[in-house]
């Protein structure tokens, strides 16, 4: 009896102690977690609140259980919440966690051999970590080459097991027969289109991409039954113009301009002229001014179709752009062979004139399409030649839209509150409002007056949790363009 007491005894001891040391394991998040009080004050901040108006100074914001529950003025509030821990963030400004709408988890492979194809890397360490320190706490993925990777690392992140963005996970590319792209499923008619939406909107992606070498039967297709699991779908099309596809029902359009080929000479229906042919006819000829594109504005603006900014990539193809002392930080993330291969590719760019007018025209064509009433959002799209680098990306996109005319609170609010309201999700992101989840970036300078301070993120919360940028990306130092 005493033997069966003292078994019983060890067992119960043992099971108190694994759970006892299970308790104490600290969360995988731990190491980049720099604020982690359940009840938090963001005390004498400037805020920015994500909806276009005008800064305002000497703010106070009330965080509880991950969600912001009071945005006051901090001299008229005297007492803090009970039990509260209180930040003194004089000299700080707040803006909300960036909605970020044209985000890859890939990246472009460097080493490509002579004849060899062109590869893109799954991203899924460097990829969300450097997306969250730059402030992106909602990100939908546009496009995906490992799409089950992408779904299990968004179920790693809700968990708290990884960090990262939100994750708004986009399908594999429905694109057609033709394409560049090894890594993608050329569709084989349109049932092929409607059996993969409805196939991967089962395994839980939650929206679509269209890409360049689909009929418009494909596309069709591929809108109707993506809005009959009420998804949305976007695309970066060559073979069919915008105009078609908003009448086909798209939701979205990627990139803007630089990418429309309705305007091609002798463009033939269903076909894809070319990215570098369109590219470089829009350049020399077209009149973004002109009565053809505002009639496309028009037309897109009415049948709701929004359009994703992407300038950071498109800044690329211009010679000497962006500027390197400002490439010198998302240059350290990337692997030493993906560092020498971008700085390559810049250097060629930088040797023909090809490539700086389509910027202007790009900026010129998104002023008039927001003027029109359009819904404009961003998105840093980390693919071309490299040096894109998620996060960094998106900060430089803001940067741009300003660039283009916008205010830095209307860029911010592209960046922000736009894509939320896209998503169908502004009541809970996309601004710092009460009620809403407690996403807010934290900046050591004010971009109203310079925009480039968007690049001075010293906390970022994700649900009422601040991470540490630095420490995130000090953890992925080198590894853009490997993992």
């Amino acid at each position: 009896m005493q033997t069966a007491r003292l078994t019983t005894f060890l067992c119960v001891s043992l099971l108190l102690s694994l759970a006892s040391a299970a308790q104490q394991k600290p969360s995988p998040l731990a190491p980049y977690v720099k604020e982690n009080a359940p009840d938090l004050v963001l005390d004498h901040v400037r805020l920015i609140d994500g909806t276009g108006s005008a800064p305002q100074e000497d703010m106070r914001i009330e965080i509880a259980s991950g969600k912001i529950t009071a945005v006051t003025s901090a001299k008229a509030q005297a007492t803090y919440p009970p039990d509260a821990k209180v930040l003194d963030l004089t000299g700080k400004t707040l803006i909300p966690g960036l909605v970020g709408m044209h985000e890859h988890l890939f990246y472009p492979l460097p080493q490509q051999p002579e004849g060899g194809v062109g590869l893109y890397g799954e991203a899924a360490d460097s990829a969300p970590r450097l997306y969250l320190a730059g402030g992106v706490t909602t990100a939908r993925t546009a496009g995906s080459l490992e799409p089950y990777t992408d779904l299990e690392l968004r179920r790693k992140i809700d968990a708290g097991l990884l960090p990262g963005p939100k994750l708004d996970v986009t399908g594999p590319y429905l694109e057609g027969k033709g394409t560049f792209a090894l890594q993608m499923h050329q569709l084989a008619d349109a049932a092929d289109a409607a059996r993969t939406v409805d196939f991967w909107a089962a395994e839980g992606v939650t929206s679509f991409k269209a890409y360049n070498y689909l009929t418009a039967d494909e596309l069709k297709a591929a809108i109707d039954r993506s809005h009959a699991h009420s998804l949305k779908i976007t695309g970066h099309l060559c073979s069919i113009g915008f105009r078609q596809a908003a009448e086909l029902g798209i939701d979205n359009l990627e990139h803007g301009l630089a990418v429309d080929t309705e305007f091609f000479p002798g463009k033939k229906l269903d076909e894809c002229p070319g990215f570098a042919t369109n590219l470089a006819w829009i350049e020399k000829n077209l009149d973004v001014d002109g009565p053809e594109v505002r009639e496309t504005i028009r037309d897109l603006v009415a049948h709701h179709v929004a359009i994703t900014s992407t300038l950071a990539i498109i800044e690329t193809f211009s010679p000497n752009r962006p500027p390197m002392p400002r490439e010198s930080a998302a240059l350290k993330t990337l692997t030493p062979q993906a560092a020498k291969e971008y700085l390559t590719g810049r250097a060629g760019t930088a040797e023909r004139a090809f490539g700086g007018p389509i910027l202007a025209k790009e900026m010129r064509f998104e002023r008039e399409f927001v003027a029109a009433g359009g819904l404009l959002m961003a998105g840093c799209d980390p693919t071309g030649y490299g040096g894109v680098v998620p996060g960094f990306g998106d900060q430089r996109n803001i940067e741009l839209l300003v660039e283009a005319g916008f205010s830095p609170v209307e860029a911010i609010r592209i960046a922000t509150l736009n894509g939320a309201t896209y998503l169908g999700k502004d009541a809970t992101i996309g601004s710092i409002a009460p009620g809403k989840a407690a996403d807010i970036v934290v900046l050591g300078g004010n971009p109203a007056e310079k925009i480039e301070n968007v690049e001075k993120v010293e906390l970022v919360f994700k649900d009422g949790v601040g991470f540490d940028p630095t420490r995130l990306i000090q953890s992925v130092a080198e590894l853009v363009g490997l993992r």
